[in-house]
């Protein structure tokens, strides 16, 4: 999802604007030049910043100011009103910035000025380090990233399997997959990036094993990589299904980059598809289908899609909305056989199908943490600092199962922006930080033209509030226990998911 906020809107920053104008913790939309600029006020001190999220360009004037930072109202990027920094993922570039002056009752915007990273640096004494990250996707590049953007000066080695350097893994299921991103908006980052910032990205590579004592990975070629720290970041893998004729040809699961140009390159003449599973990705990958014109049907044994996350009335209008676009649902069943031309299932009968996505969960790769002896418990346990049990290895994303301080629980999730953000906190703590990870889980999926976030955690609640209509596409879902509001969803009330994150913030519970 990407939009156009470039427009030059609002009074021309440069002619001044009156202080009175503005209250102390609220933020103006204005321009210089053809930029569209952010002016923010904290006590008496003005900032200007890109109006731009350097994400997927949401407009930040209709985010929210937090002290001395502004959040984006898409997908909860948080950037420096100070430095133009991203401070929290997915926005990984910083917004231009711009100098301010005071005269007499006026702000004035003058010239733009570079944005500044943070001035935490890495300390001197880490520059001999050897930090080996495992791992090619989101938690192992936001690591990667965020240990030069503080100016980590020793020895990075990125270890991926995948024969692509990281990329936009969300993109893959949504606007990608219909056909709307063009390839080159996939990529996290160029290929000139790994070399400019000196980190040792290994693609095609497979890890062994992790000698604990002789602090070194190993590798499938026989080769060994020395360590002083280690960022296990090994995802998960999707779910296969024990069927005959999983492995045709025209049957796929969707994780990679290559996988996505597989699924693209079958439905290049592709009439009729199969989705197995009306999960996050199954269904998106359904949305993505549909605006390819092909016949799409979605086979799944829940009584409606997406109700174990988001509830019964959220489930009815995520398939209704799905219906309204031609999707066919075969819920309640399941399949027992896939051969080159039909799905066969389980309650009788069969799909024709030139095209299968199997799109059922995925689970976590732990079979490195296990035989290095991590402590293990449906996901590698780490505590607040993301430190594992064994010392000097770190772990994050999809396998880490952290102490929760909002729902007062250890949990593991499978998020993209939670992933991205345990990386930099990771990079921040292999740095002699000791940042704990407190972040309030995130994540949005995209049906058509319907965006739904969701925010917080909520893996069983006994009350479900609803505000507003969820048929007019303008609500918000409570999903609570015991009275405490323990996760949101919602459609297109951005402004109220961002305060709902930043009370969940205020109201941590202890783990212990």
């Amino acid at each position: 999802m990407t939009s156009d906020h470039s427009a030059a809107t609002g009074p021309d920053l440069t002619l001044g604007v009156a202080t009175d104008t503005i209250a102390d913790g609220k933020m103006l939309l204005g321009h210089v030049d053809e930029h569209p600029v952010l002016l923010a006020r904290r006590d008496d001190t003005f900032f200007a910043i890109g109006a731009t999220c350097t994400h997927y360009g949401g407009p930040l004037a209709e985010g929210l100011m937090v002290d001395e930072t502004v959040r984006c109202p898409w997908h909860h990027a948080c950037f420096s009103l100070k430095t133009g920094e991203a401070l929290h993922a997915p926005a990984l570039s910083p917004v231009a910035c711009w100098s301010t002056e005071l005269v007499d009752d006026k702000v004035f915007v003058r010239g733009e000025v570079a944005p500044t990273q943070s001035a935490r640096l890495a300390p001197t004494s880490a520059s001999s380090r050897r930090i080996v990250i495992i791992g090619g996707g989101a938690a192992g590049f936001a690591a990667a990233e965020m240990l030069r953007r503080r100016q980590f000066q020793g020895s990075v080695v990125m270890l991926s399997e995948d024969d692509a350097a990281p990329v936009d893994r969300p993109n893959l299921s949504k606007d990608y997959l219909a056909g709307n991103a063009p390839e080159d908006w996939i990529p996290l980052r160029g290929d000139d990036f790994y070399a400019e910032h000196n980190i040792d990205l290994r693609l095609r590579t497979t890890v062994t094993e992790i000698d604990v004592r002789g602090r070194e990975v190993a590798l499938s070629d026989g080769s060994k990589v020395a360590y002083d720290q280690v960022l296990l970041a090994t995802g998960a893998e999707p779910v296969r299904l024990p069927l005959p004729g999983m492995d045709l040809a025209h049957v796929h699961t969707l994780r990679t980059l290559r996988d996505c140009r597989a699924i693209i390159a079958g439905a290049a003449t592709a009439r009729r598809a199969v989705i197995m599973g009306a999960s996050f990705i199954g269904l998106e990958v359904a949305a993505a289908l549909r605006a390819r014109g092909i016949e799409v049907h979605v086979v799944a044994p829940d009584k409606r899609p997406m109700e174990r996350i988001l509830g019964a009335q959220m489930g009815d209008f995520v398939r209704s909305l799905h219906e309204e676009h031609g999707v066919i649902f075969h819920l309640e069943d399941t399949a027992t056989a896939i051969d080159a031309r039909q799905v066969t299932l389980k309650r009788g009968g069969s799909i024709n199908a030139d095209l299968v996505v199997v799109g059922v969960g995925v689970r976590p790769r732990l079979a490195l943490a296990e035989k290095a002896g991590l402590a293990i418990d449906r996901g590698v346990l780490v505590n607040e600092y993301l430190e594992t049990s064994v010392s000097g290895i770190l772990a994050a994303g999809d396998i880490a199962r952290w102490p929760d301080p909002h729902s007062g629980t250890s949990i593991r999730v499978e998020h993209w922006v939670v992933a991205q953000r345990q990386g930099q906190t990771a990079a921040v703590n292999m740095l002699g930080g000791r940042e704990k990870f407190a972040a309030v889980p995130f994540f949005w999926s995209q049906h058509y033209d319907v965006p739904i976030n969701y925010v917080g955690h909520a893996e069983a609640w006994d009350d479900l509030a609803i505000d507003g209509d969820i048929a007019a596409r303008d609500c918000m879902l409570r999903y609570k226990r015991n009275g405490r509001v323990l996760a949101v969803a919602s459609i297109y009330r951005d402004s109220e998911s961002l305060t709902e994150e930043r009370a969940m913030e205020g109201k941590a519970v202890s783990t212990q």
